[in-house]
């Protein structure tokens, strides 16, 4: 199967399968226990970061702090959308509901998905995200549905740069859900909470 490290623990087939995407210098375990709070009993398909920043894995290459190689992060993007799709022929997923959940970085290249390859990845649930890519191609998201919880006061994922993500979904039809937690770069139990009240939903 495609270059991706990974790990697939098989769930109860009536549950969402949950594709973990860590944040920068994470792994496949990292998002595991967010999973478990989130669907338990789920799926989970965990994959590794390709990139290497200084020894940290990483989605895509990035600049600067907060400062994306666009063209890397589209490459990468359908990359990981390649892999998706031959994962879930490889382990019997095709008529299962699938649902990124990816923190910071993570986040990002999930939120990325969303926008170029909404066949492979319909519905997220991010946290601590923020706006991918600047101008990704017009498709239909009607059927798309997000979920985002950002802190107000978080330096390395500024509410501007997830606002303008939100307007981009918006722009292109989907269902967005916006949860807003007073910290910085962090999953919070409230955010847990709203999410696993939307996933249900």
């Amino acid at each position: 199967m495609s270059a991706f490290e990974h790990k697939f623990a098989e769930g109860d087939a009536d549950k969402p399968v949950l594709l973990l995407l860590h944040g920068t210098g994470g792994g496949p375990d990292d998002l595991l226990g967010l999973a478990r709070e989130l669907s338990p009993g789920s799926a989970t398909l965990a994959p590794a970061g390709p990139v290497s920043e200084f020894g940290a894995a990483r989605w895509f290459r990035r600049l600067s702090e907060g400062v994306f190689d666009y063209e890397d992060v589209v490459r990468r993007a359908n990359d990981l959308a390649d892999f998706v799709e031959e994962a879930r022929k490889t382990y019997g997923l095709e008529n299962r509901r699938l649902v990124g959940v990816g923190f910071s970085n993570g986040a990002n290249i999930a939120g990325a998905l969303t926008l170029l390859r909404p066949e492979v990845l319909s519905e997220a649930a991010l946290f601590s995200g923020m706006s991918p890519v600047p101008e990704p191609p017009d498709h239909d998201l009607s059927r798309t549905r997000v979920f985002l919880s950002n802190g107000e006061v978080d330096p390395m994922a500024p509410l501007a740069s997830t606002d303008e993500y939100i307007r981009l979904l918006k722009e292109r039809g989907a269902d967005v859900t916006v949860h807003r937690q007073p910290g910085g770069h962090q999953i919070t139990l409230d955010g847990v909470q709203a999410a696993r009240e939307w996933l249900a939903r």
